[in-house]
């Protein structure tokens, strides 16, 4: 391939350049070998993913009313239709610029971008609470995904800011924060959607409130994210702003034997065409497979469960909906936190992630066989199966984060990031739009029975 491409030996960073934030958060980082979890690096990484999280699937409880409420739906099986497209849109607009907000973020920082992104939560999130025709909708979600480019800076931004042996626990903690957003999120419109008709001793018929039935957890979302935005002020920046040619990196490879790389004789390309990095390609495809599978259970699932019986649904409200997420999410947080990294440390990204993929085919099928369950044990059999589906889904994610980001060297881990959620995306804007067609189809076919 070339002089730049020959391979080179893992080198570990010991010169240091003045005025080089990349250099500073190294040198940081060797001076605390030895002190343990940097808790303070952990918390940075989960309220920004969280933020980023919290709007892309806030909106699933509440969309099936969101959209007969626009009054476009000509028949109650209509509705899950429209509703894919609301849900796809977000994903779409992401799909077109992830590969470019990764190359701002490799040139110019993963700081502005990050802070570009919590804004544009902030402002596009509001709207969409504001809504009151289907095309607003649309609209505000597409500008929210396209305007919005912070998840991939973000997943480079953990690998960076933590010591070669803490990678597995950031990385960790990003598909965590991510998968307890996309859990919260869902639980917070279940909660605060509609107010009027669930809490009318504080929310008054004909008020706001009433004009603006799902405004309320959007509000309380881009509250959260504009908290964020301060705390964003006092974030290191860690990309280097110098050349330089020692850049320590772990090896895919590393992966697979189940170690995290460090002290090997493993070896990277040099400056080596992205789509070109078959470590890095294969775990992008695997990667949007998943994705597709992931935000159609997501979409789907909510959908399923507000649906009436007669239509094959478990005719759950919000509430109830909201309860089985928040479950859900706090067993995540701890079996992302305290379990996986020892897993992973264990079996290996790649081994574990075979494995819970193959546990999941199961787990998906029984769901049709939960429909017939009803009262006590139908509440918590539909809790178990949503807990253990996430947490597969989280541990594959996680151990392909991994990979990604050990795949290729600083330089390019924005862009790389980038071309993964370009592809996620586009998979994610499939999956909706599939997940709301195929319930239409399960609700048409229930009818005609």
């Amino acid at each position: 391939m070339g002089e730049e491409n020959v391979k080179q030996p893992l080198l570990r960073r010991k010169k240091y350049y003045e005025n080089c934030p990349g250099c500073k958060v190294d040198e940081a980082k060797e001076l605390s070998e030895g002190q343990g979890v940097p808790v303070k690096n952990l918390v940075i990484i989960w309220i920004l993913v969280v933020s980023n999280a919290l709007p892309i699937s806030s909106l699933f409880p509440f969309l099936y009313f969101m959209v007969r409420d626009f009054n476009i739906a000509k028949t109650e099986a209509d509705i899950s239709y429209y509703a894919g497209y609301i849900g796809s849109s977000f994903m779409l607009g992401r799909c077109l610029t992830s590969v470019l907000w990764g190359v701002v973020a490799d040139r110019y920082g993963r700081k502005p971008v990050i802070v570009i992104g919590v804004v544009v939560v902030v402002i596009f999130n509001t709207l969409f609470g504001l809504s009151t025709s289907f095309w607003m909708a649309v609209v505000t979600r597409f500008l929210l995904g396209s305007l919005n480019g912070m998840l991939g800076p973000v997943k480079a931004y953990a690998t960076e800011i933590f010591r070669e042996e803490h990678h597995s626990l950031g990385l960790s903690t990003v598909s965590a924060a991510w998968g307890t957003g996309l859990i919260i999120g869902p639980a917070l419109g279940g909660y605060l959607a509609q107010p009027v008709e669930k809490y009318p001793h504080i929310f008054p018929k004909g008020s706001f409130w009433d004009k603006f039935p799902y405004f309320l957890p959007n509000l309380v979302i881009s509250v959260l994210a504009f908290i964020v935005i301060i705390c964003c002020f006092w974030i290191p920046e860690t990309l280097h702003n110098h050349s330089s040619s020692d850049e320590s990196i772990d090896d895919a490879e590393a992966l697979e034997n189940g170690n995290s790389g460090a002290g090997t004789d493993m070896t990277i390309q040099k400056n080596e065409n992205l789509l070109l990095n078959w470590p890095l390609m294969s775990s992008v495809i695997i990667y949007c497979v998943f994705s597709l599978h992931d935000i159609a259970y997501q979409e789907v699932f909510s959908l399923w469960a507000v649906s009436p019986r007669k239509l094959g649904g478990l005719n759950f409200s919000t509430n109830n909906v909201g309860n089985v997420l928040s479950i859900t999410g706090a067993t995540l947080i701890i079996y992302q936190l305290s379990v996986y990294p020892s897993i992973e440390r264990a079996c290996g990204a790649v081994g574990i992630a075979r494995i819970t993929g193959m546990l999941s085919i199961p787990l998906l099928q029984s769901y049709p066989l939960i429909a017939l369950l009803s009262g006590v044990a139908l509440t918590i059999v539909i809790v178990i199966a949503s807990i253990l589906k996430n947490i597969l889904s989280t541990t594959i994610i996680t151990g392909l984060f991994l990979l990604q980001n050990r795949a290729v060297e600083q330089h390019q881990r924005g862009a790389a990031n980038g071309i993964s959620m370009t592809c996620m995306s586009l998979f994610k804007a499939i999956g909706p739009a599939t997940g709301g067609a195929v319930n239409q189809y399960g609700v048409l076919c229930s009818e005609h029975n």
